[in-house]
C-alpha cells in the first residue's frame, strides 16, 4: 500500500497551507482490502477553505492524492470529517434570491473591468 509518510503527510501539508487553524489539522489513516482511506479533521471554521467553491478545492486535493497513491499502486481516498450539526444555513449572495424564488430570474451578471484582448490571442 501507499507509504504512510507520504500520502497522509501530503494531505496534512497541503491542507495546513490553506487553512487559518493549521494546528487543528489532523488525519486518520485506515488500510483495508479496498485501499487507503484518509479521514481529514479540521477546525469547523476552515471547512469552507478546504471544500472550496462548489467543492473545487476538495476535488483538487483528492485528485492529487489519487496520483500520489497511483505511484505506489494503491487506491487512496480522502474523507473530510464533518461533525454532527456543523452545517448551518448557507448564506445567500446579496442580490440573488436563488432557484426557488420565482421573482429572481437569474444571478447577477459578471462584469469584467480587465482588458481581455490578450487572453483572446492565446488560442486556447
Amino acid at each position: 500500500m501507499a507509504d504512510k509518510l507520504f500520502d497522509q503527510e501530503f494531505v496534512e501539508y497541503v491542507v495546513r497551507a490553506i487553512v487559518n487553524h493549521p494546528d487543528d489539522v489532523r488525519t486518520d489513516r485506515i488500510v483495508d482490502e479496498r485501499g487507503v482511506l484518509i479521514t481529514l479533521h479540521i477546525n469547523p471554521e476552515d471547512m469552507g477553505y478546504v471544500i472550496g467553491r462548489q467543492g473545487q478545492t476538495a476535488r483538487a486535493v483528492r485528485t492529487l492524492l489519487k496520483i500520489v497513491g497511483a505511484k505506489e499502486n494503491a487506491r487512496v481516498n480522502l474523507k473530510i470529517f464533518e461533525p454532527e450539526g456543523s452545517r448551518g444555513p448557507r448564506p445567500r449572495a446579496e442580490g440573488y434570491a436563488g432557484r426557488n424564488d420565482s421573482s429572481a430570474s437569474q444571478a447577477p451578471a459578471y462584469h469584467s473591468t480587465a482588458d481581455e484582448a490578450s487572453v483572446d490571442d492565446l488560442g486556447i
